[in-house]
């Protein structure tokens, strides 16, 4: 299981938009699938399962967030990248930051039934299949949210470089 959490962490990054609470998200997922264990069929594969886990952890953390801002009225929008410093020049540098910053924003942005599936396939190494099984909807379903999604981020892109 802990060698799947870089893995896991890397789709709760998506999902979550920041690395503090994608390590809240990885920290409970690990620790509930570990109290759960004896509970999971070892004849089925373990990343589906565990990933399954992931997802509700970041609903459950957005969802709790959510709530608390609504009473807090706190809307901070912190978002952390790291971004690897290839660029030619200092301006080419900062055009692909700022490029980078806007579509993790409009990722997180995408709504929960775009981003899910989008999320496991792009970044979470899962097939359309896994995904439809992860999220409980039809192989169908993933790679039409899958579509939405891409067209979603290729417009805001678009606008970007417009």
């Amino acid at each position: 299981m802990i060698q799947q959490a870089p893995r896991l962490h890397n789709v709760a990054l998506r999902l979550m938009g920041n690395s503090s609470d994608a390590e809240d998200a990885v920290q409970e997922a690990l620790a509930a699938a570990w109290f759960k264990l004896a509970s999971f069929d070892q004849s089925r594969p373990i990343n589906p399962w565990l990933t399954r886990i992931i997802v509700n952890k970041c609903r459950d953390i957005l969802r709790k967030r959510r709530i608390r801002q609504f009473f807090e009225f706190d809307g901070s929008d912190d978002i952390e990248l790291t971004i690897a410093d290839t660029a030619p020049d200092p301006i080419a540098n900062l055009h692909a930051r700022q490029a980078l910053e806007v579509m993790q924003r409009e990722i997180t942005r995408l709504p929960a039934k775009l981003r899910e599936p989008f999320v496991l396939v792009a970044f979470g190494d899962n097939s359309q299949a896994q995904a439809a099984h992860i999220l409980g909807i039809s192989e169908k379903a993933v790679e039409m949210r899958i579509y939405r999604a891409r067209t979603k981020l290729r417009e805001v892109y678009k606008n970007f470089e417009g």
